[in-house]
């Protein structure tokens, strides 16, 4: 591309396409929303309070300062503390991002217990690109039939953890959703393979 008016308005057009073409993604995955909501005041309420705390924060900061605060959902009641791992290797770089983890407090339960089972494993730590994967497919398993009791996340959990314990690391993203995709068939639920457990 020529470095001159042209190139330019087409560079500054194709970053503009680019940045639109996130934000469809990025409200397309909000729009899979799989859980009952959380209230927003109450979220609202919680972001306020996190004002209050210097971030970026550590996780271990957030439970220290806010662990007792209830978040509820329709279907639940749930401490911050029950919610986010007690750790210094997660770091929150605002309030909204602790409010964006606690939003979906099943995937966070999970995810808390699997952070602080690494954590007791020298060497293991779970990559920022890792922990997306993870969630999204408990996600994924959340949405396959969410008015059951979460034992698809709850199996999943466990399973990982197993993982760890026999291995000594964190399995790949695509053996948990190849292992999440057998739980949903072995229960009877059909896994397409152009959606994300569809590996």
């Amino acid at each position: 591309m020529a470095d001159n008016k042209s190139g330019r308005d087409e560079q500054a057009d194709n970053a503009d396409r680019r940045q639109r073409e996130r934000d469809i993604l990025t409200a397309l995955e909000r729009n899979d929303e799989t859980e009952p909501p959380v209230d927003e005041r109450t979220l609202g309420e919680l972001e306020t309070e996190l004002d209050a705390l210097s971030f970026p924060a550590t996780a271990r900061e957030v439970v220290e300062a806010v662990g007792d605060r209830t978040v509820e959902s329709d279907a639940n009641v749930h401490t911050v503390a029950e919610l986010l791992p007690e750790t210094d290797q997660e770091i929150f770089d605002e309030p909204a991002t602790v409010r964006t983890r606690v939003q979906r407090p099943t995937v966070a339960a999970a995810m808390k217990r699997i952070v602080e089972h690494c954590q007791s494993i020298q060497q293991t730590s779970l990559g920022t690109s890792q922990r997306e994967a993870y969630e999204k497919t408990f996600r994924a398993l959340k949405a396959i039939d969410a008015d059951d009791d979460d034992e698809g996340i709850q199996y999943m959990a466990d399973w990982i953890v197993e993982r760890v314990d026999e291995t000594g690391k964190l399995p790949g993203s695509r053996a948990v959703r190849r292992e999440a995709a057998t739980f949903c068939r072995e229960n009877g639920y059909s896994v397409r393979n152009d959606e994300w457990l569809g590996v």
